[in-house]
């Protein structure tokens, strides 16, 4: 894959299983291209909206997400360290389809690569599929690992 078009390969994380699964798939692609790996944790404002009109609090939440965070990107960057690709870790607030669009735009990214699910019940049809908006509207390939 010397000639490869994945240079800057956006790994998107959730800390799920999915998104763990996809991390793996993603690393060894972008060993394989000689790619520069950004794994991206988006800090959901929708948690804080929904938590805030329900339940009347949000500081908490938004710890726990950005522990959780924390946990999911250095998940990505052992994996990275495993085989020797380097990980430029990336924390964004907002709407995760969105940020992860406005980032891969913004930055250049050749490939976008992320789970098939990631919060599920409730919460996702609350929310909506973030893999699903984001195939749908990305600019650059979606590669997704169910």
């Amino acid at each position: 894959m010397e000639g490869s078009h994945f240079k800057r390969i956006l790994i998107a994380t959730d800390g799920s299983e999915y998104a763990e699964k996809a991390a793996s798939y993603g690393m060894k692609l972008a060993k394989t291209a000689c790619a520069e790996v950004y794994a991206l944790y988006v800090i959901s404002t929708q948690h804080a909206v929904i938590t805030r009109t329900v339940k009347g609090w949000s500081e908490g939440l938004e710890e726990s997400l950005t522990e959780k965070g924390s946990a999911a990107i250095g998940d990505v960057e052992r994996m990275g360290e495993e085989i020797g690709v380097k990980v430029t870790p990336v924390f964004l607030k907002g709407i995760p389809a969105d940020k992860i669009l406005e980032y891969a735009q913004e930055n250049n990214i050749d490939l976008i690569v992320m789970g098939t699910h990631g919060l599920t019940g409730i919460k996702k049809f609350l929310i909506g599929s973030v893999a699903e908006k984001v195939v749908r509207h990305s600019r650059v390939p979606v590669m997704i690992i169910r």
